[in-house]
């Protein structure tokens, strides 16, 4: 029996207090302005060099509390964060970097190691207890690891969406061996890294012209 799925009153209930929720918010704000979506995306740049200025554990954690309401398959929320502020933890980390990355990490106030659980799905009768979906999953390794490496993704976005909107920068990094972050940070556990994003405050003298994007026709269709 699930302990955490709501009796059918409550439900309604719930329900109808997210609907009231949604049509509250709609009428409160339509859009973002031209501006807002240009410091979250359009206008935002990644980052390679950073100002010697610290992120406080408060924001990180209201990043978090962000990016945690992005949708995900099933609720599932497969992601894992490790953020990285110590020397020490620096020092671990760098051993799995591409050198030219290196100066990158170390100069980051804080580093997030964006892991996903490969068993996330025992979770399921938490965040999605109105049905049992564990079976989507038991026994079946190769479609829990494409779940999880899929949302764990999303939410690495969504993280980094939520630190440009309380006006942080980012600097996402793919350049490294997981294998060496898992040992290092996630051994004896079923967690996995998926990519890196440093955090911070930018040195904007390291920018350069901003790179080619496709157009609309180039990689888009109707059917």
């Amino acid at each position: 029996m699930n302990v955490h799925a709501p009796k059918a009153q409550q439900l309604e209930e719930l329900r109808s207090d997210a609907q009231d929720d949604v049509r509250a918010l709609r009428s409160g704000i339509r859009h973002l302005s031209e501006d807002q979506i240009g410091l979250i995306l359009t206008r935002a740049r990644s980052h390679y060099a950073w100002q010697d200025k610290p992120v406080t554990d408060a924001q990180i954690k209201r990043i978090y509390d962000i990016a945690a309401l992005g949708p995900t398959s099933m609720n599932c929320s497969p992601a894992r964060f490790v953020f990285i502020k110590s020397e020490e933890a620096k020092q671990r980390l760098a051993k799995a970097l591409k050198p030219a990355n290196v100066p990158k990490v170390m100069g980051a106030p804080v580093t997030a190691i964006i892991a996903y659980d490969k068993d996330f799905w025992k979770e399921l009768p938490r965040l999605f207890p109105h049905e049992d979906r564990t079976g989507h999953f038991r026994g079946k390794g190769a479609h829990a690891q494409d779940t999880a490496f899929r949302n764990s993704t999303l939410q690495g976005g969504y993280l980094m969406i939520a630190a440009r909107a309380i006006g942080l920068d980012i600097g996402p990094i793919s350049g490294f061996s997981n294998q060496i972050v898992d040992e290092e940070f996630f051994a004896g556990t079923s967690v996995v890294s998926n990519f890196l994003c440093n955090f911070g405050y930018a040195d904007e003298t390291a920018l350069f012209q901003r790179l080619p994007r496709f157009e609309f026709d180039d990689v888009c269709s109707f059917a």
